[in-house]
């Protein structure tokens, strides 16, 4: 690493590409009298490493992003105040950009009659820009992608040609400016019953991806339920976290947590956000004791032979039924041989039976395909990481953020 890409990572935990540290920098020295980039970094001052970091972190985020996640955990809510509906449910949101994620849960909850009284949220951000944003709770039309905006209708007023969320809601949410790695735990061990923390770990090496883990594992309480970026439950199931088996909520608990209560899916689902073009929920699978959330239902397919193959084979996985899963692809390969997604789920199969080589021969496969599969590029990030190709895995990660931030931006 650089001087500058090691002092960022020190005070982030993020793993920054060079190019991306150079162009912050640049851009800083613009207003800067310094003349050179070891003369911009020898005057460095925390006020203006905090705006620094504004130009590196990645805030971009949008209402009813990958809803199912928050359908998953209003069930879990709606199940533990039956328990005990004088229990005061607590929700973390870190990192949390602008606040469309927190504020996405209170839209869930509130919509889902879930008395304001019964529960906080708290969200972080290691942006004081970002925070600063989401207690404004105004936002630009960017930020509702969803299919269905009658929550836009429901929980906004207009401000100008943007929009403003609810006081009600507002009130329901504390945001502060913090970073992850430096949480002092004190009072908050086992504070949390639910945890977001999604796309955080994908921009972290591996030490400081396991701190960041035992961070939350520590504020997670028992029996809570953290959800994850999709590829980043690998690395939760490396340290002590099971995945549920809810499809696209991405969602764990604590190996050691108590059995949480079953719950049935709600027959309306939130309201859906525009997703990736390939984007399998193929979770690592729960050990034969783990308890697990109730499935949401799998429509009857109705579309030609080849592609129903393609979701058959996403659906066995999804079960855990890997040696049909495995069948299932290759005879989808049979008719489709130029098929990204099946040797992505090829791979995830395999990965999880450890047979690391077949799966990162597989994810290889899947990106010569298709150069921008996220998935797999993660995946293969992931396993880079496992055989400490520490360069491999940068690079791996750096590709699969530009994937990330294009599709963000599509």
């Amino acid at each position: 690493m650089t001087p500058a890409q090691s002092m960022l990572h020190e005070a982030t935990g993020l793993t920054l590409s060079r190019s991306a540290v150079d162009r912050a920098i640049r851009h800083r020295m613009e207003q800067s009298p310094a003349a050179n980039q070891d003369a911009y970094l020898d005057r460095m001052t925390p006020e203006e490493l905090t705006a620094l970091v504004e130009l590196v972190v990645v805030p971009e985020s949008w209402f009813y992003r990958d809803p199912q996640a928050f359908q998953a955990a209003l069930e879990f809510i709606r199940a533990r105040l039956a328990t005990n509906a004088n229990h005061m449910v607590r929700i973390l949101s870190v990192p949390c950009a602008s606040g469309e994620e927190p504020y996405t849960m209170a839209m869930v909850l509130a919509d889902a009659g879930v008395p304001r009284a019964s529960y906080i949220i708290d969200a972080f951000d290691i942006s004081p820009g970002c925070v600063e944003r989401a207690k404004s709770g105004i936002y630009g039309r960017n930020a509702f992608r969803s299919q269905d905006l009658g929550f836009r209708d429901r929980h906004f007023g207009s401000d100008g040609e943007d929009y403003r969320i609810s006081d009600a809601l507002r009130q329901q949410v504390r945001f502060k400016q913090g970073n992850l790695l430096e949480f002092d735990l004190g009072a908050r061990t086992g504070h949390y019953d639910v945890i977001f923390c999604r796309n955080l770990l994908i921009y972290f090496d591996k030490p400081t991806t396991k701190a960041a883990i035992a961070k939350l594992e520590a504020l997670l309480g028992e029996g809570g339920l953290l959800f994850a970026g999709y590829a980043e439950v690998p690395s939760f199931c490396q340290h002590g976290f099971t995945p549920l088996q809810y499809p696209q909520a991405f969602g764990l608990r604590k190996e050691s947590a108590r059995p949480v209560p079953a719950v049935k899916p709600a027959a309306k689902a939130a309201p859906r956000t525009a997703r990736r073009a390939a984007s399998p929920a193929v979770p690592a699978p729960a050990p034969k004791q783990a308890h697990r959330l109730a499935p949401v239902p799998v429509p009857a397919p109705s579309a030609p032979a080849a592609i129903d193959l393609l979701a058959e084979a996403r659906r066995l996985a999804d079960l855990g039924q890997l040696k049909e899963a495995e069948n299932t692809s290759r005879d989808h390969l049979a008719q489709s041989p130029d098929s990204a997604e099946a040797y992505f789920i090829l791979g995830l199969v395999n990965e999880l039976t450890n047979k690391r080589q077949l799966a990162e021969d597989y994810w290889k496969r899947c990106i010569y395909l298709q150069p921008d599969h996220y998935e797999a590029l993660c995946h293969l990030a992931l396993l880079a990481e496992t055989n400490n190709d520490h360069g491999a895995a940068t690079a791996l990660k750096a590709r699969a953020a530009r994937v990330y931030k294009r599709q963000q931006g599509s």
